[in-house]
């Protein structure tokens, strides 16, 4: 019988693809999902002060989804109380007159849990992502895992700070397992039904391997 050729070779190039197909994949979901959300549901003055809806920190700073300030001043300080300033990421990044409403440095809670929200639909379409690119159910976890590590280290050096909220490490495990869980079944029971499909037999066929073992009884 002829050797079969080998399908589950290390091919480092499709690997280091799929991984950076992941990434911006999930990336692209929440660009999509979360400046609309944002902008309707969200305080407005707390959010152009921090740069708006579309601003990148939204998706990169864990501080931003855990509802922690993003700037190393407290919250009371006369700083955040200035008219004229414009700030982006907890950073001052120009000046306007002082026409607008008053921001009074408070932190919208709601705006961590529409981050929340918009994170877990974007691992809700991971699935369909991994169920496309990667196929294989035995590689399922290790991809999940590998994008949320990318993403504690990318959002760490944003941040310049370790993630350290219990809301967003709950965010990260519960969108891990959501994941993981039903992709995982999705591949499964394709490789069943693509397993179980049944293949027409040749009936100019000399003799079948079945057959000759039920002719040896």
């Amino acid at each position: 019988m002829a050797k079969t050729p080998a399908t589950n070779t290390w091919d480092p190039v499709l690997l280091i693809s799929q991984i950076i197909s992941m990434q911006t994949l999930h990336y692209l979901t929440m660009a999509m999902l979360l400046p609309p959300l944002l902008t309707i549901f969200a305080e407005p003055t707390s959010l152009e002060y921090e740069g708006g809806a579309s601003n990148v920190g939204m998706i990169m700073d864990w501080r931003q989804m855990a509802g922690r300030p993003t700037s190393r001043q407290s919250s009371t300080d006369v700083a955040w109380r200035v008219l004229n300033a414009v700030w982006s990421g907890g950073k001052q990044v120009g000046t306007e007159d002082a026409t607008g409403d008053e921001w009074d440095g408070r932190i919208d809670p709601r705006k961590g849990w529409i981050i929340a929200v918009c994170w877990m639909l974007a691992s809700t379409a991971d699935i369909y992502y991994l169920y496309s690119l990667i196929r294989r159910p035995r590689l399922i976890l290790d991809f999940t895992l590998t994008l949320i590590f990318n993403h504690l280290v990318l959002t760490t050096y944003y941040s310049n700070a370790l993630p350290a909220s219990w809301f967003f490490w709950g965010v990260m495990a519960a969108s891990a397992c959501l994941t993981v869980v039903t992709a995982e079944q999705l591949c499964v029971k394709r490789e069943m039904s693509e397993g179980l499909a049944v293949v027409p037999v040749d009936p100019n066929a000399d003799e079948m391997e079945m057959g000759s073992l039920l002719r040896e009884d």
